[in-house]
């Protein structure tokens, strides 16, 4: 990691000031596979379409439990924070089987979810492979990035299904994700909105960009409020992904 790619001092503590840390291009020279999350990365948060998932898990687990909506949403959150996902929680808890909770979680509608053709021709002129790796399902990375205009620029999504369920921030979750795409963890650069999900790429070795929004629904995300300079597994910070992109091809000043 260059000078350039070091740890930034942050404008203030509060999280929507993170200052964006400029990509170096040299950090990115040896980059051949480019590693997206998908929710609240690829698509913008303000869009809000993450909080209609959010919702609707709370309403299946009011469902299968046969709870009260107001406990559902404590053990979503709970579950979420102890075991990485709200999923991953019923699961070990609840025996849930996963693939009725994907389903009914990601039956949504996409008209918030804009085309962004800025973004694909930011994405198409980087080097390398593009791969989608998510928490959700495969058929709802597909759809948004099918509506952001993408999806044709990607390889491959990793989704919850093809890591055996093991969640993302979990270091097996990234190793399971790199053997099963064949990626040379040194020569990838993972973007990601929730920071403590770039501590396990970083230690393998990848790149790391924190695509930050006002979403902040998790407790690693409440501690940016504390920063004054980014961790040292966050190599970089941006609030606009397709201008941080872009900055990788941009000519060099004359």
């Amino acid at each position: 990691m260059t000078a350039s790619g070091k740890r930034r001092a942050l404008q203030n503590a509060n999280p929507a000031a993170i200052e964006p840390t400029p990509a170096a291009k040299g950090d990115f020279a040896r980059t051949t596979a480019w590693i997206f999350d998908l929710d609240n990365t690829l698509y913008p948060a303000h869009c809000n379409l993450f909080a209609e998932v959010d919702m609707r898990m709370g309403k299946f687990i009011v469902e299968y439990l046969g709870v009260p909506f107001a406990q559902a949403r404590h053990l979503q959150k709970s579950y979420y924070r102890q075991f990485g996902t709200t999923l991953s929680g019923l699961m070990k808890v609840h025996k849930l089987d996963p693939q009725p909770f994907l389903d009914y979680v990601h039956d949504i509608d996409l008209s918030a979810v804009p085309v962004l053709p800025e973004l694909a021709d930011a994405m198409a002129a980087l080097p390398g492979r593009k791969l989608i790796f998510t928490n959700g399902s495969r058929r709802h990375a597909e759809r948004v990035a099918e509506k952001l205009g993408v999806l044709h620029l990607v390889e491959d999504i990793c989704d919850i299904a093809a890591c055996g369920y093991v969640a993302k921030p979990s270091a097996d979750a990234f190793d399971r994700m790199v053997k099963r795409h064949g990626v040379e963890a040194r020569e990838a650069a993972m973007f990601e909105d929730m920071p403590h999900n770039l501590e396990a790429p970083h230690a393998l070795g990848m790149v790391t960009v924190l695509v930050h929004s006002d979403y902040l629904d998790h407790p690693a995300q409440l501690l940016m409020r504390n920063w004054r300079e980014l961790p040292d597994h966050i190599h970089y910070a941006t609030d606009d992904l397709t201008t941080f992109l872009r900055s990788l091809r941009a000519e060099p000043a004359k």
